[in-house]
């Protein structure tokens, strides 16, 4: 039986759970407590989206975790950033020419250190089955922006439905036609849109597709910008930030979320602001 099938057995049962209200964090962000978003997991002291960084992530308390999701030949929704395997997976050739099975062959983990070496390129499936036996939120982008990927998002959207983790994903990308088509497909998922430059009143372009936040490149984000899309009522998750300062800094601002490689160090400011936030709580 393939993965995708067991997805049905294994969400029918997590969905369960899910279903109790009391199992359910509809946990996100706000200003002064942002939600801390373990980028690609703990990709800085962990292979980028495996699951030891995504388990990583989870022990040290992130909020929640961000990851990138692309589809093999055969139509799988698998977890890997780049487009072409070379970098994190040690191969020739792009991720949709490769089926399932042959992607879970490659080694995920030894590009970054000897001790990950046997590390596999995840399936959708086991993050969200990691996430629904917690309280994380997921930061799923669609990596569609360079190749189509045709129903990437009906798939996307199945697997979290499958797993109860609507109140606790939030989809994005950088192709702004697959979020408006997220949200029509699935209004009660939060979207993002991710962007690199500093847009115009990009509070009011999100409220036109149903977009909920703005997953803005740093140096795009400015302290007025963040008040006034608050104001109506959209929120801003920056990308990549590391540098404990700046972290500081846009806490101060009232950013709802930050995407960092170094969710302890993001943990640790938070602290520090003194801010009475814990990471993992569900938020009033």
């Amino acid at each position: 039986m393939g993965m995708e099938s067991n997805t049905a057995l294994r969400g029918e049962k997590v969905a369960q759970k899910a279903d109790n209200p009391a199992n359910i964090s509809s946990a996100f962000g706000r200003p002064g407590s942002p939600l801390i978003f373990a980028h690609r997991g703990a990709s800085g002291s962990r292979p980028e989206n495996t699951m030891e960084a995504f388990r990583r992530a989870a022990a040290l308390g992130a909020g929640g975790i961000e990851t990138d999701v692309q589809l093999s030949l055969d139509g799988e929704p698998v977890l890997i950033h780049d487009e072409t395997l070379s970098r994190t997976a040690g191969a020739c050739g792009r991720v949709s020419d490769k089926t399932y099975a042959e992607l879970r062959e490659l080694d995920a983990g030894g590009w970054y250190h000897p001790d990950f070496v046997g590390e596999r390129i995840p399936h959708l499936d086991e993050l969200l089955e990691l996430a629904a036996q917690t309280v994380i939120v997921l930061n799923i982008e669609l990596k569609n922006n360079i190749l189509p990927y045709t129903g990437m998002e009906e798939k996307v959207i199945a697997a979290v439905r499958g797993y109860g983790l609507e109140r606790r994903t939030i989809l994005s990308s950088f192709n702004h036609y697959s979020v408006a088509l997220c949200k029509r497909l699935a209004p009660e998922i939060r979207t993002g849109l991710l962007y690199m430059e500093g847009l115009y009143r990009p509070w009011d372009y999100a409220r036109s597709i149903g977009a909920d936040a703005l997953h803005a490149y740093d140096p795009a984000v400015q302290a007025e910008w963040v008040r006034e899309a608050r104001e109506n009522g959209v929120d801003y998750h920056p990308f990549t930030v590391n540098d404990p300062a700046r972290i500081k800094e846009l806490i101060g601002m009232g950013v709802s979320g930050i995407i960092t490689d170094h969710p302890d160090v993001a943990m640790r400011c938070l602290a520090e602001t003194k801010v009475g936030y814990v990471q993992g709580k569900e938020l009033s």
